[in-house]
């Protein structure tokens, strides 16, 4: 597809490192919000294309991966019901609880199926009313708006057998989260383009004013990912901190006026836990007035719990942009694909996920420094 591939053209990605290279004078590092970035940057090697003053550290832009502990053991417990049809998007699956995940759930017989959209499930529960469809809400505010829908759409038609388990989680407080962080070593974003084709990008420029940290907006191919990086850099050289767009051919401004109105109309802003992470304030959504009937924690009276993450798994670090996957002791070797300590193992847009699948090497670097340490 021209769309893709001409974002896709070595020679316009090499000149752009080659701008780099003269533009860049001194150390900064550049976090890349989104998950879906991260795999770009592994899968074509764009760090690699970068002087080796620049540092890309990998942000918490994986909804899967931060969705915590507490509510994926919640999901389990739901998804074992006997009237339950529990519907997910297939990452969703293979992310551990505290000793199993949903695909067990399932191969013990548990009604868990693979949707790929809200409104899949919102057709199951129109088509087994003798059945309990619970649809796990999971995402950014890229998938909000049709999530708002399809609860929306639940109430209008009453349907009183359709409930969602909800984990959104925003972007701009984790980035206030990042850059508040007595650890933090993040001096440029590259903001995810697919929140902003929804929400556009006024609620980062408080952000870079008070941080001052320059944000642009970002696509996910090679030729966006490294204009993004170069507009970031220049502005860090010239003494600048703004919120800039690249990604000009899907995001305004403003954004997706009536998407936000919905979403303002279904969900309201509440405090969330992100795995690995902790509690953030009014970092996610929870569902409001008349639509908190259609929430599957109050439906089906879910305890809660504290519970805690693996002590090996430094997954909370990566997310933060504190370490990257290699350093990690069990990359590879007692955490993989298959057998998971972690989120971001699993998840098709998970750092860790990417850096197995693409820089299987890296694993054996991380041993050399693991061993010289």
């Amino acid at each position: 597809m021209k769309f893709i591939d001409e974002y896709r053209e070595g020679e316009p990605a090499r000149k752009l490192a080659r701008l780099l290279v003269k533009k860049t004078t001194r150390p900064w590092t550049l976090m890349e919000v989104c998950g879906g970035q991260t795999h770009s940057i592994v899968k074509f090697g764009i760090d690699q294309m970068l002087p080796e003053q620049i540092t890309l550290v990998h942000g918490p832009g994986c909804p899967v991966c931060v969705t915590p502990l507490e509510l994926i053991e919640k999901a389990i417990r739901i998804a074992s019901r006997p009237e339950v049809v529990f519907c997910s998007f297939g990452d969703m699956l293979r992310v551990p609880g505290q000793e199993r995940d949903l695909l067990s759930v399932k191969a013990s017989g548990g009604d868990v199926r693979i949707v790929y959209s809200p409104m899949d499930a919102l057709q199951l529960a129109q088509k087994h009313p003798d059945r309990q469809v619970v649809f796990f809400a999971v995402g950014f505010e890229t998938t909000a708006p049709a999530n708002a829908m399809a609860v929306y759409q639940a109430n209008r038609q009453g349907l009183e057998n359709f409930s969602v388990l909800v984990s959104h989680v925003l972007v701009p407080p984790a980035m206030e989260a990042i850059l508040s962080s007595p650890h933090n070593r993040v001096q440029g974003f590259l903001a995810a383009g697919h929140v902003c084709t929804v929400m556009g990008f006024t609620e980062y420029e408080p952000i870079a004013a008070k941080y001052r940290v320059p944000v642009v907006v970002t696509g996910f191919e090679p030729v966006d990912i490294l204009q993004g990086v170069y507009m970031c850099v220049s502005q860090l050289e010239e003494g600048r901190a703004e919120v800039e767009n690249q990604y000009t051919r899907s995001v305004t401004r403003p954004g997706n006026r009536p998407a936000q109105d919905l979403i303002r109309q279904v969900f309201r802003i509440v405090p969330r836990k992100w795995r690995g992470v902790g509690e953030i304030p009014k970092s996610g959504l929870g569902l409001r007035g008349p639509y908190k009937a259609f929430d599957a924690e109050t439906r089906f009276q879910v305890e809660e719990q504290q519970l805690e993450e693996p002590p090996e798994c430094i997954s909370g670090l990566i997310l933060q942009g504190i370490k990257k996957p290699h350093q990690c002791q069990a990359f590879g070797t007692r955490c993989t694909p298959e057998r998971p300590l972690g989120a971001t193992m699993v998840s098709s847009e998970g750092a860790c996920a990417a850096y197995y699948r693409y820089r299987k090497y890296e694993q054996k670097r991380g041993e050399k420094e693991r061993l010289q340490a």
